[in-house]
């Protein structure tokens, strides 16, 4: 499997994501011996709020990517419900331009609670991409706001979409969703108000430190739908790029998620180790205690720990 995927055999490919998502024992196995090839695809995330034209976005600039002579990866995160675990999966809808295209590989996760908008599953999917020949990988998540902040941790450029009805929130996105942004996308700028909103957003960029060697956060104007301003995307992603290589933050930047894969990897294990039936049917005996304050979480709690071996 590992040598089909280093030959980037598409459908090797989408058998080694569904392992991952399955949490299949011989996933970990594969992820490993991929790894030595990955860390050469330019990852792009994709965010903001709902219906901004994600979808739309990533769509073309995949197309725009292919005319560069680029092998294009997309992972498009959805919602997982709480009810069933699945996802609407509904993204692909809007990528009719390049999903019968061979230099392209989209594929649909669910975010499978995720605050952060971001599976780790989708970071390892990422990997698999990266190993199979992936220049170039987007990810989009799902459209939550604010606490989409875990996606700067997994890409390299971080492009925030809004709307020009975003206007009124930009205030309020300003503390969470605005400070990931390395580069933002006004979509649907034909629209009203969209002179507005882009000067808000220039106005809260104005208050941020800024010394000459920082990046400076830029403003593009698209409509994606006709993919007016894509070429002009595709520019200052590919300055962004150029910046991150020149002044060495890109390689402290990757050392960095690099450290929050591992810390992700280690919280995993344990909670996994932590709640063995025996646990499990403990808390399951203090709840009644709890339920008439005779005990506090806090004391079963810190019971369960202190018995972790």
């Amino acid at each position: 499997m590992v040598d089909r995927i280093i030959h980037g055999d598409p459908r090797t490919v989408a058998q080694a994501i569904s392992l991952i998502e399955n949490d299949a024992k011989e996933s970990t196995d594969v992820l490993r011996a991929l790894f030595p090839r990955t860390g050469n695809a330019y990852r792009i995330g994709i965010t903001g709020p709902p219906g901004a034209g994600k979808s739309t976005l990533t769509n073309k600039l995949a197309k725009y990517y292919r005319t560069q002579n680029c092998k294009v990866g997309i992972i498009a995160v959805d919602p997982t419900s709480p009810f069933t675990g699945g996802a609407l999966l509904g993204d692909r809808v809007r990528m009719s331009d390049v999903e019968l295209d061979e230099g392209v590989f989209i594929r649909s996760m669910a975010s499978r609670g995720s605050l952060g908008g971001l599976s780790k599953k989708a970071k390892e999917a990422a990997d698999i991409l990266d190993a199979a020949g992936y220049n170039i990988i987007l990810m989009e998540t799902v459209g939550v706001g604010q606490s989409e902040l875990d996606i700067a941790r997994a890409v390299d450029t971080t492009v925030v979409v809004l709307v020009p009805e975003s206007g009124d929130g930009i205030q309020a996105m300003k503390a969470g969703l605005m400070e990931i942004a390395d580069l933002f996308v006004m979509n649907k700028a034909d629209r009203p108000g969209a002179d507005q909103a882009m000067t808000s957003i220039e106005f809260i960029l104005g208050l941020r430190p800024h010394s000459g060697q920082d990046w400076l956060v830029r403003i593009v104007k698209t409509q994606a739908h006709e993919g007016k301003g894509v070429a002009e995307v595709v520019t200052m992603i590919d300055q962004h790029r150029s910046f991150l290589q020149t002044s060495n933050t890109f390689v402290e930047r990757r050392k960095i998620q690099l450290k929050q894969r591992i810390h992700e990897i280690i919280n995993e294990q344990w909670h996994f180790d932590f709640w063995t039936s025996e646990r499990a049917a403990y808390l399951t005996e203090q709840i009644e205690q709890v339920f008439s304050r005779s005990l506090t979480p806090y004391d079963v709690a810190q019971e369960l720990v202190l018995h972790f071996k």
